[in-house]
């Protein structure tokens, strides 16, 4: 008896389990709250989703849309950075991206306070590693080639040339390693804090839209250094950081 009601309990919870929508059904209702102008449901979807790990740009695209279309800007270029980070390579979305950003008034520098992170973008968008990779094979065939008694010395200095291309290709895509963390101001008037505390003042305010590199974090605050060299805190709410998803 005691064995039958544990094997009931274990096929009640897997039943539950498996009645839970899946990410790809929770991203289609998200969509239909968008097409029926339910912008706040659809972004709570969409954050649900992404905060279980299923992200890709095409989620974060959808949740740009959504809230462009509620007016929130900030969180929409958030979106599409975050977007661009899984995919460098999805044009729409730089494309949108530098549509936001004209609408904010915001110069491309402020995008992009750390260059080591655009170095690392354009490695992954371009698979430098793979491309690394063939120099390499290319220079070992190319050495072994030469000692064979082929190709003399201009083969050897060629072969030489794209083993040090290939050392320098493949640091690319680990240069963001580098590179400190940053976030997006995702509410328009955001305090910069003169401390990480619900008594500190304002010393400033961020711009809506700015990507801010991260000092440091404490709590629910933290440091960070806007374009114009101004430092502070700030509620992590207000700053939305890029090197992950939100809630993880």
């Amino acid at each position: 008896m005691r064995i039958g009601i544990v094997l009931g309990a274990a096929l009640l919870s897997a039943s539950a389990v498996g009645a839970q929508p899946s990410p790809v059904d929770r991203f289609r209702e998200a969509n239909d709250r968008v097409r029926g102008g339910d912008y706040p449901k659809a972004i709570a979807l969409y954050g649900e989703i992404a905060a279980s790990g299923a992200e890709s740009a095409s989620l974060y695209w959808n949740w740009a849309q959504a809230a462009r279309a509620r007016g929130a800007t900030g969180e929409a270029l958030w979106a599409l950075l975050r977007a661009r980070e899984l995919d460098p390579g999805d044009r729409a979305v730089r494309r949108d991206i530098d549509k936001v950003r004209q609408a904010a008034n915001l110069d491309p520098a402020e995008l992009a306070p750390e260059p080591l992170a655009a170095v690392a973008r354009f490695g992954r968008r371009f698979r430098l590693d793979l491309v690394s990779v063939g120099l390499l094979a290319l220079s070992l065939v190319g050495h072994a080639f030469s000692r064979l008694g082929g190709g003399g010395r201009g083969l050897l200095a060629a072969a030489g040339t794209a083993a040090a291309l290939a050392l320098v290709l493949a640091a690319a895509p680990g240069a963001g390693s580098f590179a400190r963390p940053t976030g997006v101001v995702v509410h328009r008037g955001a305090p910069l804090l003169d401390s990480a505390s619900p008594t500190a003042e304002a010393v400033g305010a961020l711009r809506e839209g700015e990507v801010v590199p991260i000092l440091e974090a404490s709590g629910d605050y933290v440091r960070v250094e806007d374009s114009s060299g101004a430092r502070g805190w700030a509620l992590s709410a207000d700053v939305r950081r890029l090197d992950a998803a939100p809630g993880r």
